[in-house]
């Protein structure tokens, strides 16, 4: 497949060839669909804690006797129908990650790039480097590659100067090539990725 190479002024320079298998897939909605639920069901801390009858404090003993008050029998004020009492059946801190394979994980990634492609929503740019941190010059360059509203760019190791001029973009992530994944893929309206970024990751996933 060949594809357009671009500067950060958005103009042609010249024609690159990618893999078919990288770009070229047939989008599959429910691989996509599983993945993102895999994604933010392992970033959920699952931390949410309730106390039983038997761990909340006190109600050592009965709070009045068996008989003649001509109330309801009670054995402790610390049961679930009083209000300082525990939690019936409440949540605990668990794991809300399930499992995915990790050939349908990589097959995912591939299905996510081909459908941003396919959308028209990637953009391949020779380099992307910043001679100071200058949130304004990165604030240019995306604007010149009709970024839109939101945009994920991918480099293909750490730029801290590309890195920390992204920063303070709202709508703005920059990941390096070994943090790309496919929620952030399809969360973003458009994807700038590197040239040595794209050779990267086809050798990584080819």
């Amino acid at each position: 497949m060949e594809f357009s190479l671009k500067d950060t002024q958005n103009n042609h320079l010249r024609t690159i060839e990618l893999s078919e298998a990288l770009f070229g897939r047939k989008v599959r909605k429910d691989l996509l669909a599983r993945m993102v639920n895999y994604q933010l069901a392992k970033r959920r801390s699952g931390t949410a804690s309730t106390k039983g009858r038997s761990e909340v404090r006190g109600g050592g003993r009965k709070p009045y006797r068996q008989k003649g008050t001509g109330n309801a029998r009670q054995g402790t004020i610390r049961a679930p129908q009083f209000r300082t009492g525990g939690i019936v059946f409440g949540p605990q801190p668990r794991s809300y990650a399930h499992k995915m394979d990790k050939k349908e994980r990589r097959l995912a990634l591939m299905t996510a790039l081909s459908a941003k492609h396919a959308a028209g929503e990637m953009v391949f740019v020779e380099k992307l480097a910043l001679p100071e941190v200058k949130t304004k010059a990165m604030k240019a360059i995306l604007t010149a590659l009709d970024a839109g509203h939101t945009a994920l760019i991918v480099v293909a190791q750490e730029d801290r100067n590309v890195e920390l001029s992204a920063r303070n973009l709202p709508g703005v992530k920059v990941l390096r090539l070994e943090g790309i994944n496919t929620y952030d893929l399809l969360a973003h309206e458009k994807v700038i990725i590197t040239e040595d970024a794209v050779k990267r990751l086809e050798e990584r996933l080819t």
